[in-house]
């Protein structure tokens, strides 16, 4: 274990944590050759320290042809060529815990990429063999696949061999399905958690978490599921299956007995895309520490749906004595700021492609993104931050699609546009050929609205997004982490009202989703995402936090 971790204990921190992820490929390019890379975090960590972050997720950082994004993984226990180095990593994961920082990663285990060895290996083996029983390869009807399944990416979800049999893969043609009832793959996968826990590493973000097990009858599926969506109906073949939870219990077991020998707190997090009355299950005191909550995520700009999403978040962890886990972004959903831009209503996958872009309004959505902020700041439970949205950065919804790299534009027939629009390489300094982000023309081209929103420029401006997350990060720790359960205030507890005022001792969290402005409640105003008017109300699309006593 590194030398420099943080102080050994079992403290839970990852109850209250403010984590913040990294897409590597698109945070920091240390050696100018385009791509983010391990040693460009490490020059950023300064950033990550003042902002106030508890820990660091880090997207997939492992050897991959990168057919999607990192998440087709070839070698579980190195770090990609492109990215560093083992040592790299090493030297990272020290440097982050001298600054008081956690490091989690990505583990992906539903799939690997066709160019892990396994995979090779199964190809160049005959059907029914050892090496083919690591994957879920079946023989289909003669042109006809095994069954029906439709990939995530769009597409069928099998592919056909050059010997006849196929293979299953729920999301590129490069990520072949693992077979969970394997004893190999399980035991592989105890021992990949053991590795980096051994170099480290403090939790693990479980891709897919909903996945892995199957209905090994291989039926038909009757329902329709849109590219990039999950079906969330009982008795799913391949999702939210009863068997996943033996295969998580095996992994917390591994996390809990590493913690005892090591003295130290190793926790993992869920990618759970399932109905909110499933979550529960994977919280459970021997599985996940927690899940990510995507029902909050996804609500609208509206008061009562993200007051009903707090309200069962809340309700499911408590339920296993859990804590709710928020999240306004990530690597995989149009950035808020531009989705709290677009009318209620909008397709915002769709809308990418198709349109019209002149609906979005860029300065309601940053204006709305700062006032939700406020909000995910202000619940029980932790926070998971995407990189960029501390500089409010938009989605980049106009790459020209030459330049489109997930593999979701070509899988969905082009109609749909991907992922890459939150994907595209930060800016730090307000010119240069990246914007700071490195010396070369970054892997995907930034719009020229990025140098005005970059880290530099917006440090020293007080009224900046930054500035408000810095602010507000502090503010957190000192006022709302221990702070007591959730109460909703009858200052506008109005089941009408498009304003929410929750309480937590003597904090107040108002959300003014309405565009009138409204009264403040008395007591000291710690901060807003917008100015007071001048008689002292609170502006429309804007949040404030007040210490009443």
């Amino acid at each position: 274990m590194s030398s420099s971790s943080p102080a050994a204990d079992h403290s839970e921190w990852w109850r209250n944590a403010v984590v913040y992820q990294v897409y590597p490929r698109s945070f920091a390019d240390a050696n100018s050759d385009g791509t983010g890379d391990v040693n460009g975090i490490r020059q950023r960590l300064p950033h990550l320290a003042t902002l106030g972050v508890d820990a660091i997720w880090i997207s997939p950082w492992y050897p991959s042809p990168l057919l999607d994004g990192g998440y087709d993984v070839a070698d579980y226990r190195n770090i990609s060529p492109r990215f560093g180095t083992l040592d790299d990593a090493r030297q990272l994961i020290d440097e982050a815990h001298a600054l008081g920082i956690r490091i989690i990663i990505d583990i992906v285990p539903n799939h690997t990429s066709w160019e892990h060895p396994w995979f090779v290996e199964a190809m160049a083996a005959a059907p029914g063999s050892p090496e083919r029983d690591r994957y879920l390869f079946r023989d289909g009807d003669g042109d006809s696949p095994p069954t029906n399944w439709i990939a995530v990416f769009g597409g069928p979800a099998w592919t056909r061999t050059p010997g006849g049999q196929w293979y299953l893969h729920l999301f590129d043609s490069s990520q072949p399905d693992l077979n969970w009832t394997n004893p190999e793959v399980r035991a592989e996968f105890r021992s990949i958690f053991e590795f980096w826990c051994n170099l480290g590493v403090d939790g693990f973000r479980i891709d897919v978490a909903h996945g892995l097990a199957k209905d090994m009858s291989f039926p038909d599926i009757s329902e329709s599921t849109a590219v990039l969506e999950n079906a969330k109906v009982p008795d799913h073949p391949h999702w939210d299956r009863d068997e996943v939870h033996d295969i998580i219990r095996e992994w917390r077991g591994v996390l809990d007995r590493i913690g005892a020998e090591q003295h130290r707190d190793v926790m993992m997090v869920a990618e759970a895309w399932v109905a909110p009355e499933s979550l529960p299950k994977y919280l459970r005191s021997d599985e996940y520490h927690q899940s990510f909550n995507f029902d909050f995520l996804t609500c609208e700009w509206d008061a009562p749906s993200m007051r009903d999403a707090i309200v069962r978040a809340i309700g499911a962890a408590d339920t296993v004595g859990s804590t709710p886990t928020w999240a306004l972004s990530n690597h995989d959903v149009v950035r808020h700021t531009t989705r709290y831009g677009l009318p209620n209503g909008t397709d915002w996958r769709a809308w990418l492609l198709d349109g019209p872009h002149d609906i979005c309004d860029a300065e309601q959505g940053l204006r709305r993104a700062r006032a939700a902020t406020l909000l995910l700041l202000s619940l029980p439970g932790s926070t998971y931050l995407y990189q960029g949205e501390e500089l409010g950065l938009p989605e980049v919804f106009d790459l020209p699609l030459e330049v489109l790299d997930d593999p979701v534009w070509e899988n969905s027939g082009r109609t749909r546009k991907g992922r890459d629009g939150c994907r595209v390489p930060l800016p730090w300094t307000p010119d240069g050929v990246a914007f700071g982000f490195g010396d070369a023309p970054p892997w995907l081209p930034q719009p020229a609205i990025f140098g005005a929103l970059s880290a530099t420029v917006q440090r020293d401006d007080p009224d900046s997004t930054l500035s408000l997350y810095t602010a507000a990060l502090a503010l957190r720790r000192r006022h709302w982490v221990g702070a007591g359960p959730l109460e909703w205030s009858d200052h506008f507890d109005r089941p009408e009202s498009q304003v929410l005022c929750l309480r937590r001792d003597d904090l107040l969290c108002i959300v003014n989703f309405d565009v009138e402005p409204v009264a403040l409640p008395a007591g000291e105003l710690l901060l807003a995402s917008a100015a007071p008017t001048a008689d002292g109300r609170l502006p429309g699309e804007s949040a404030a936090w007040v210490l009443t006593s």
